[in-house]
């Protein structure tokens, strides 16, 4: 069983290493983040959203739902952990 595995992980790490290489390099000016989305992003932040910092406006208000939810796992994680971790009281 652990050899299958070290195979299905080892077939997994080919494949995502492979496909890394269609990736765009780090910081690279002609990705398509760069040349598409951050220009709109700056370009309409104030018009769009009345906020000022390009930043906030785009954590609150174009991906206000992703953030929501990336919140709520946090905040789940955080209490199951406190759940499962906390001590117990014994009745006397």
């Amino acid at each position: 069983m652990k050899i299958l595995a070290f195979i299905s992980v080892l077939i997994t790490g080919i494949i995502l290493l492979y496909a890394t290489q269609d990736m765009p390099d780090w910081g690279d000016p002609r990705s398509p983040a760069s040349l598409h989305v951050s220009p709109r992003y700056l370009e309409k932040t104030i018009e769009e959203t009345a906020t000022p910092n390009a930043v906030t406006s785009v954590l609150a208000d174009y991906r206000g739902y992703d953030t929501l939810g990336e919140t709520t796992v946090i905040f789940t994680a955080g209490v199951s952990c406190i759940l499962i971790l906390r001590k117990r009281r014994q009745k006397q």
